[in-house]
């Protein structure tokens, strides 16, 4: 790493990074980059600190929409799908052997018990990971818990891991990247004291690291004097925060990347993947250019990957419609809809309704779902045809519920199960088999909780998309 000169925290430091249209984020590929892997170029751009230099995305915990949490083929699946960096998990087995897993037990993401620090590997290797993010009720799946050995053998030629939860495993942590040739793949990170930061990259010179930096250690940027991390993690709970002003951004900027996750409340004030997709301007765009991210942490990695690479960030067919959760039909209890109990729960909009409106981590979405309850909802589509009609929707609970669709003063359906998504902030479009052949124009749906199921799920929209007519 190459030494930099930088100003004291409190010193005036004047604002460099000025705001990027998404369109400007990524820099044109070098000539040298067609005979490079995505491995070397993920490792210039994190050392690439200029003010239009690519904005990079980072996977958090792999690709688990599509693969257990730090599972082999959700380090892959994140690569694959556009994450120029993969943030896994490492902790120690009992053994001494590095091993993914975020919790400091197996409970949440196996169908085991106990401390990581407890079993062996042979003991942990014996263990099934579940779907997703886990969970009590979350499927198991036939994938095991990787070793961090497996994991940087993929990444080798891919692309960068963040080493989360491993500060306290990093001389075991840096034996396996010497021993599988991916030191400059692995991103140390932590919030320790910068003495140990200090001993620590002495003994490792070729060690990559990154330092976590809230209002409680922000003096830690003048700590480190002329020797500054690759990047910085920044987190603050709120806009107001210290280490989230600008002088400080914009200092963080000029020697290293600055990398803000965007997941849940929190990390960034209220800066979250749901509210970006919504709008980005809500979420990422605002951590770029208000805040100088330059690495954005996400659930959403294709998403995200398609807004940076287009300025557009979810893509739905033509004529597709989406029926809002919250916009159901004004009238009120046994006309508009039927909700088992007074007020609003949530509070998160339609004040004064008896519906339970919850925002989940920036998405605006029926909550406190029960047995019995129904909404109605008004809706108008452009093209006739037939629609096939899909529910985004949340719940780490199996089963989680059913429900019955009724179009335009129809009777109810068949009944369609809510899978688990193991999370109620894990959200995912999940189709309903109904298929609908609609007139152009103004029409209604009632969607409606079977009264004799378990009913215990979240509501974002149902989408509804127009069929392609047969040929042939």
């Amino acid at each position: 790493m190459k030494s930099r000169h930088v100003l004291g925290v409190a010193g005036a430091v004047s604002s460099l990074v000025l705001a990027l249209p998404v369109q400007a984020v990524a820099s044109p590929a070098r000539e040298a980059d067609v005979q490079s892997s995505p491995a070397d170029r993920a490792y210039r751009d994190l050392l690439d600190h200029r003010r239009n230099g690519k904005v990079m995305t980072a996977a958090h915990r792999g690709q688990w929409r599509e693969a257990p949490e730090n599972s082999v083929p959700a380090v892959r699946e994140a690569f694959d799908d556009g994450a120029e960096i993969v943030e896994i998990d490492v902790r120690l087995t009992k053994d001494g052997v590095p091993v993914l897993m975020h919790d400091t037990t197996v409970d949440r993401t196996t169908n085991g018990s106990g401390a990581v620090s407890d079993l062996t590997l042979a003991q942990i290797r014996s263990l099934r990971l579940k779907k997703g993010l886990g969970g009590k009720q979350a499927a198991l799946t036939g994938e095991r818990v990787p070793t961090l050995d497996e994991a940087l053998r993929i990444a080798k030629h891919r692309g960068l891991v963040n080493l989360d939860k491993g500060w306290d495993a990093r001389e075991e942590i840096y034996q396996v990247l010497r021993r599988t040739g991916t030191v400059r793949n692995g991103l140390f990170k932590s919030s320790a004291p910068v003495a140990d930061v200090r001993a620590f990259r002495a003994k490792h010179p070729d060690a990559v690291y990154m330092h976590v930096v809230s209002d409680g250690n922000i003096a830690a940027l003048d700590e480190f004097g002329a020797d500054q991390p690759v990047a910085y993690e920044v987190v603050f709970g709120r806009a107001s925060d210290a280490v989230a002003a600008r002088p400080v951004l914009d200092r963080m900027r000029r020697t290293g990347r600055v990398w803000i996750n965007s997941m849940w409340f929190g990390l960034a004030d209220h800066y979250t993947d749901e509210r970006s997709l919504i709008d980005p301007d809500r979420g990422w765009r605002a951590l770029i250019e208000r805040y100088g991210a330059s690495v954005l942490q996400t659930d959403n990695v294709e998403t995200l990957e398609s807004w940076l690479r287009t300025g557009r960030a979810q893509r739905f067919p033509r004529h597709t419609v989406r029926v809002q959760g919250e916009d159901f039909r004004e009238g009120g209890e046994g006309v508009a809809y039927h909700d088992n109990d007074k007020g609003n729960r949530g509070g998160a909009a339609r004040p004064g309704e008896d519906v339970d409106v919850c925002d989940q981590d920036g998405a605006i979405v029926v909550c406190w779902m029960r047995a019995g309850e129904w909404l109605t909802y008004d809706f108008t589509v452009r093209k006739s045809g037939h629609y096939a009609v899909s529910a985004r929707v949340s719940s780490p609970y199996d089963p989680a519920g059913t429900y019955r669709l009724a179009f335009d003063g129809d009777g109810p359906g068949k009944p369609v199960p809510i899978g688990n998504t193991t999370g109620h902030s894990a959200f995912f479009t999940q189709p309903s088999g109904v298929t609908r052949y609609l007139t152009a124009g103004r029409h209604t749906v009632r969607i409606s909780l079977d009264a004799d199921a378990y009913q215990n799920w979240n509501l974002d929209y149902l989408r509804l998309d127009l069929l392609k007519p047969r040929t042939g």
